[in-house]
């Protein structure tokens, strides 16, 4: 930290931003403060926070020195408000050449920071097999004791429905299974597919309730691990099947109908035409297809979720506008009769994922390390936000062959 002073910087800032709906608190104890009652405080424990936001400017930067411990915030809920609406007035090249200058002032001599441990970066084509299947493990090797923490008993990682009457999450999420059961009008023999199948939730209550044979595929092996002791345990061992397969792997229909729950957002724009057509192909004539997921209804021509979810969250998920997924189905001759929106139903669901996370912090970070638990301190309370201010919503999305 030698030569680091930040009085230029808190000059520049104060002067580049009058309006500050935020707090900057610096390691030697200064401050840039607020402009606006009940702002979130932002606390940059050393320098070295400052050189990740150099090294890599904007989301990505401020995102590795968050899940690194060095900054900490105050009102995880307000700042991302903050984020969302706040729009800084444009700078001159001179405020621009001010800011970079006193940045490094207020650094010092410093080496770049190594990104975190828990950051991925994918190379190669986006969503061939080989790269969903490394971006899906990155997602779900955090383990299934961790996801535990803050699920409901079933496992169920996916929106729950609480326009039924339902008063606690689990109830919900078992309203959310019987809703996609009843949309598809399963019958007892029918042979079914669970694109995505997670921990089983489904396939389960699908055998269980319906009396039907059901194939459950999932790409990480340890959800499949748990997947496949939880049909047995179940009892129903002899009517499910847990694969460990992606959708494309997938060869020997025909099925009556496909449940595909909280998968669609991970096909991406680049493979949604081929899965509505595999998908097509593998279900009888007249078959089912009851297709949940979210969807995006804002930032339309963003080609992903941000760099913080693309490196640390959820690699290559991005979630298409529901108009792109209809026209997908329809190119490949489906017939879509029906479609419901939950955009608050899953607000309100990871409301409830958010409280329990938080009752569990000290196993979270037992389980996962401290980087990982603040990676899903923070991205629980964003994905809730893009529901509760309109940027997505969940549709299910029912059509016929």
């Amino acid at each position: 930290m030698a030569f680091s002073d930040t009085a230029p910087l808190r000059r520049a800032l104060s002067a580049s931003l009058p309006r500050r709906p935020f707090e900057v608190r610096f390691w030697d104890g200064t401050e840039v403060p607020a402009t606006e009652p009940g702002s979130p405080t932002l606390t940059l424990n050393t320098p070295r926070a400052l050189a990740h936001a150099l090294r890599a400017p904007g989301e990505l930067g401020l995102g590795r020195a968050y899940v690194a411990g060095m900054i900490e915030v105050d009102d995880l809920e307000g700042a991302l408000r903050m984020v969302d609406t706040f729009e800084p007035p444009p700078l001159s090249v001179r405020q621009r050449a001010d800011l970079a200058l006193a940045v490094l002032r207020a650094c010092g001599l410093l080496r770049p920071p190594p990104v975190p441990a828990a950051e991925l970066r994918l190379r190669g084509a986006r969503h061939t097999i080989a790269r969903d299947r490394r971006a899906v493990r990155h997602h779900y090797d955090v383990g299934n004791e961790f996801f535990a923490l803050f699920l409901d008993r079933s496992m169920t990682y996916s929106c729950a429905y609480w326009q039924g009457g339902a008063s606690t999450l689990e109830e919900a999420q078992e309203a959310k299974l019987e809703l996609v059961c009843k949309k598809l009008a399963l019958r007892e023999g029918e042979r079914v597919l669970d694109v995505g199948c997670g921990w089983g939730s489904f396939v389960i209550h699908a055998a269980q309730r319906h009396g039907v044979r059901a194939v459950g595929i999932t790409l990480a092996e340890e959800q499949a691990r748990l997947a496949r002791e939880r049909v047995v345990q179940a009892g129903v061992a002899d009517r499910v099947e847990i694969r460990l397969a992606d959708y494309r792997e997938v060869s020997d229909g025909p099925f009556d109908a496909i449940a595909s729950i909280g998968m669609v957002e991970h096909v991406g724009v680049e493979q949604i035409d081929l899965y509505a057509r595999r998908l097509h192909g593998l279900l009888t004539p007249g078959g089912r297809l009851l297709n949940h997921g979210i969807a995006k209804l804002a930032d339309f021509d963003t080609p992903d979720e941000g760099a913080f979810s693309e490196r640390f969250v959820f690699p290559d998920g991005v979630p298409l506008p529901l108009s792109r997924i209809l026209q997908a189905l329809e190119r490949t001759a489906f017939t879509t009769t029906h479609v419901e929106g939950l955009q608050g139903d899953y607000a309100r669901t990871i409301g409830y994922w958010i409280e329990s996370f938080d009752a569990h912090w000290d196993d979270a970070v037992r389980l996962a390390g401290i980087e990982r638990a603040r990676i899903w301190k923070l991205y629980l309370r964003a994905a809730r936000q893009g529901f509760q201010t309109g940027w997505a919503s969940v549709y299910q999305v029912l059509a016929h062959r």
